[in-house]
């Protein structure tokens, strides 16, 4: 008798206390919940064993991951249905504690261990990051956790990412450009931004792929260091530096961005690189960009920010991004960047919001790596493909319900006597 799924329903609205917003099919074909839209769908017992010894977000990520548990219909749909309990529960140790104190959650909880069935908890998935001691953000460990997302395969980011290899929001004056378009808008909008003339030297850090260096270089003129971690993407940066025959203009190097000495430069753009830096290295880093910029000299901080907590001593690391995503990458409200470049020495001069840049970039991410999946699997690996299409699903819910944003923060070192070399009028930048 095919039943899993009306069993499985009313166990886990026992456990939550709340109804399932999304129909569920089990691995005996059974079905039970909304007729319309989305299912999420349970393939075999192992998907709700990951989801009991490991409850919550992290479970759900493993079960994903290793194809145990998936989504029948639109991705964002279903996400988005279940946003109220993945996300937005609220939840702490100490609730959860006191929710299986309940005689009808322990009920619940036996009725699904049953319905489980042995053995023992299953393995991560291989694409988890395995946590080791120490501290975060040495040289070592950063370039472990570039490593573990950056060398994917520079194929696999082709499929993603389209011609413009731009791994950052686009801006979009207009909804209906093309990504290309609006990746080069943003580009454009950076070093207008910098305003960068021939002959000056901008300094590229977190440089990916090399599409900022070669776009300064030349449409600007300017003279461009590009610096990673990632030595496949200076390998392709490199390629296309010298397919641009700009090899005169732009250099790149593998290249921790605490090792760069031989400023000062006129600009300094940081684009999508700073959520790798760490809280606790923060004013290190700002402190680095600063020494390395000549008086009057422009930072383009370019970066994804968190809604601040009531109490900051709550806040915890997303486990699914740390764990599969974004090793040891944290997010810090926009306040606190501007307030630690401020220490560092900066004058912040602008602070532009693209929050919703970001997730029509994230959307057409998602349709690209849809579009040419089965390929992307055979890039990668099946594991490593659905981390990827969950986690920029998500993230453009994300940024679509003002959970995390992203934001272009222009900083100059301004010189004594205090004048800038900014101009009068705001947002004329040259």
């Amino acid at each position: 008798m095919a039943d899993a799924a009306p069993r499985l329903k009313k166990l886990v609205e026992q456990v939550l206390g709340t109804p399932l917003p999304i129909r569920v099919r089990a691995w005996d074909g059974s079905q039970a919940g909304p007729p319309d839209g989305p299912a999420l769908v349970a393939r075999n017992r192992r998907a709700l064993r990951r989801l009991l010894f490991k409850p919550g977000e992290l479970g759900l990520a493993r079960a994903w991951v290793a194809g145990d548990l998936d989504v029948e219909g639109d991705l964002f749909a279903a996400l988005d249905a279940m946003s109220g309990l993945i996300w937005d529960r609220g939840e702490d140790a100490r609730t959860l504690r006191q929710a299986v104190r309940d005689p009808d959650v322990r009920a619940g909880v036996r009725g699904l261990l049953k319905l489980a069935g042995p053995p023992l908890p299953p393995a991560p998935p291989p694409e988890e990051v395995r946590r080791r001691g120490g501290h975060l953000h040495t040289r070592r460990t950063d370039r472990r956790a570039i490593s573990h997302h950056y060398d994917v395969g520079n194929d696999f980011y082709e499929i993603v990412l389209g011609p413009s290899m731009v791994y950052s929001c686009a801006y979009w004056p207009d909804a209906g450009d093309t990504l290309e378009t609006a990746q080069r808008d943003k580009l454009e909008l950076v070093c207008r931004k910098l305003g960068l003339k021939p002959g000056q030297r901008l300094l590229d850090v977190g440089c990916g792929w090399g599409s900022m260096a070669l776009h300064a270089a030349r449409e600007h003129g300017a003279s461009v260091v590009g610096v990673t971690l990632s030595r496949e993407q200076a390998a392709y940066a490199r390629k296309r530096v010298a397919d641009e025959g700009l090899t005169d203009r732009v250099e790149i190097r593998v290249q921790d961005y605490r090792d760069v000495t031989d400023g000062p430069y006129d600009a300094v753009s940081s684009i999508g690189m700073a959520e790798h830096v760490g809280a606790e290295r923060y004013v290190e880093y700002a402190r680095t960009l600063y020494a390395l910029l000549r008086p009057g000299g422009r930072l383009l901080n370019h970066q994804i920010a968190r809604r601040p907590q009531r109490d900051e001593s709550t806040y915890h690391v997303d486990a699914f991004i740390d764990a599969y995503v974004f090793p040891d990458g944290e997010l810090q409200p926009i306040g606190a960047t501007v307030g630690q470049l401020e220490s560092a020495g900066f004058e912040v001069r602008d602070v532009e919001a693209l929050r919703e840049h970001y997730a029509l970039t994230l959307r057409r991410w998602v349709a690209n790596l849809e579009a040419d999946w089965t390929r992307a699997v055979r890039l990668t690996s099946p594991g490593r493909a659905r981390v990827w299409r969950l986690y920029m699903a998500a993230s453009a819910l994300s940024f679509e319900r003002n959970r995390i944003g992203v934001n272009q923060v222009l900083a100059v070192r301004t010189p004594e006597p205090g004048t800038s070399g900014m101009p009068l009028r705001a947002r004329t930048w040259s």
